[in-house]
C-alpha cells in the first residue's frame, strides 16, 4: 500500500481529499501546515506528497525547498494542490522541482491520475535496467515511449571503422553520441607517457559517447575500435531532444551514469589492490561476460594482447607471462591467437 503525505491547512480540504485517498486504498498521512508537514515526511518517508501552496508558518513552495534539501526525500513525487492557477506560480512550482500542479476545485479522477502517474513512473526509475539497448527498449516500453529509442538509433548513417581506428578523442568537444551496430569498442584513458587504461568497453545494441553530451562537456576518454565495427552516428539535436523532451528518460540516463561511476571506482579500487594475477582473471571474465554469446559453451575472444593488458592495467609484457601461467594451470587455452576459457569458475574465484 503506498503511503501519501497530505499537507494541507483547510481542514473540510484535507479530510475530504484523505478520505477519498483512503478509499483508493492509499495509506494517507496529514498534516495541518507546512512544518509539521515536512517533520513528518522526514519521520515517515512517505512515496508521494501533496502540499497545499498557500498556508500559515511554512507554504508550500517552503515545504518542497525543504525537501529538496534532505537526500533521502528529494526523489519523492511532490505534487502542489491550490487554488491559485496563475500561470506564474505554475512556473515557479515546477522550476522548483515539483512533479505536478492541481488547482481546486478538481475532481476525484483528476487527482487519483495524477497520483497514479507519478507513482507509476518512479517504479519505473526503481528497476534496473540493462544500460544497453534492450534494457533502455524495455525502459521505453514501461514508460509508454513506445520505440522512441529504437527509432533514435536507426536510419542513421553509418561510419565503417577499421581495428585500431579511433573514433573520437580526449578533449574534444562532442557532436554525437554512437551505437554500435556491428563489432567492439573500447574507450581508454592515455597518461603522459602514452600509457593506455581501458575504462569501457561496448559491443552490438550499445550507445556511447553520451556522458559528454549530458555533461555538456568534452570527452573525458578517447574511443577505438577493437575489430572492425560498424557504428551508427546520432546528431546532438537528436539526442537531446529526446531527453528534453522526457525528464524520466534523462533521470534514468542519470541512474545508469551513477552505476557506470560505481563499475570505474571497483576497477580503480581493483588495480590499487589486487594482485598481477587478479587483475589479469578479473580481465578475462570481464570480457567474458560482456562479449559470451548465449549458446558459447567454452568463451574465446580474440584480443592482442596489448588491449588485455590495457584492461588488465598492466604491462604488456607481464601480461604475456601471466596468460602463459594460467595457460599451464589449464586455466585458458591460446588457440591461433584466441583465448579461450576452460576454467571459469577458477578465474572468478582467483585469490589475490
Amino acid at each position: 500500500m503506498s503511503k501519501i503525505l497530505l499537507i494541507e491547512d483547510n481542514h473540510d480540504v484535507r479530510e475530504n481529499t484523505a478520505e477519498i485517498l483512503e478509499l483508493a486504498n492509499y495509506h494517507v498521512i496529514t498534516a495541518e501546515n507546512g512544518k509539521i508537514g515536512v517533520e513528518k515526511a522526514m519521520q515517515e518517508k512517505p512515496d508521494l506528497i501533496i502540499c497545499d501552496i498557500m498556508m500559515p508558518v511554512l507554504d508550500g513552495y517552503g515545504v518542497l525547498h525543504m525537501i529538496n534539501k534532505h537526500e533521502e526525500l528529494r526523489n519523492i513525487p511532490f505534487i502542489f494542490l491550490t487554488a491559485k492557477a496563475e500561470r506564474s506560480d505554475f512556473r515557479k512550482g515546477m522550476e522548483m522541482g515539483a512533479d505536478d500542479y492541481i488547482t481546486k476545485p478538481f475532481t476525484d479522477i483528476e487527482l487519483l491520475n495524477s497520483i497514479e502517474s507519478r507513482l507509476k513512473k518512479v517504479e519505473l526509475l526503481k528497476k534496473n535496467y540493462t544500460t544497453d539497448l534492450n534494457g533502455m527498449q524495455t525502459f521505453m516500453r514501461d514508460l509508454g515511449k513506445g520505440d522512441a529509442l529504437k527509432e533514435l538509433a536507426e536510419d542513421r548513417n553509418l561510419n565503417h571503422y577499421k581495428k585500431k581506428q579511433l573514433i573520437y578523442t580526449e578533449g574534444n568537444h562532442p557532436a554525437r553520441m554512437f551505437y554500435v551496430v556491428k563489432g567492439k569498442i573500447k574507450t581508454f584513458k592515455s597518461n603522459e607517457d602514452g600509457k593506455e587504461l581501458t575504462v569501457g568497453l561496448y559491443s552490438e545494441g550499445e550507445f556511447f559517447g553520451y556522458i559528454a553530451l549530458l555533461e555538456r562537456s568534452v570527452y573525458k576518454e578517447s574511443a577505438e575500435a577493437m575489430e572492425e565495427s560498424e557504428i551508427a552516428l546520432i546528431p546532438r539535436e537528436d539526442f537531446e531532444a529526446l531527453v528534453n523532451n522526457n525528464p524520466e528518460v534523462t533521470r534514468k540516463f542519470i541512474q545508469m551514469l551513477a552505476h557506470n561511476v560505481a563499475e570505474k571506482e571497483e576497477q580503480l579500487l581493483n588495480l590499487a589492490y589486487n594482485s598481477l594475477r587478479k587483475r589479469v582473471a578479473d580481465a578475462l571474465i570481464t570480457l567474458q561476460k560482456k562479449y559470451k554469446k548465449p549458446n558459447e559453451e567454452i568463451f574465446s575472444i580474440h584480443i592482442s594482447r596489448e588491449d588485455l593488458a590495457n584492461i588488465a592495467g598492466t604491462a604488456t609484457e607481464s601480461l604475456i607471462r601471466t596468460l602463459s601461467d594460467f595457460k599451464g594451470e589449464k586455466l585458458i587455452d591460446i588457440r591461433d591467437g584466441n583465448i579461450l576459457l576452460l576454467n571459469e569458475k577458477k578465474l572468478s574465484a582467483m585469490l589475490n
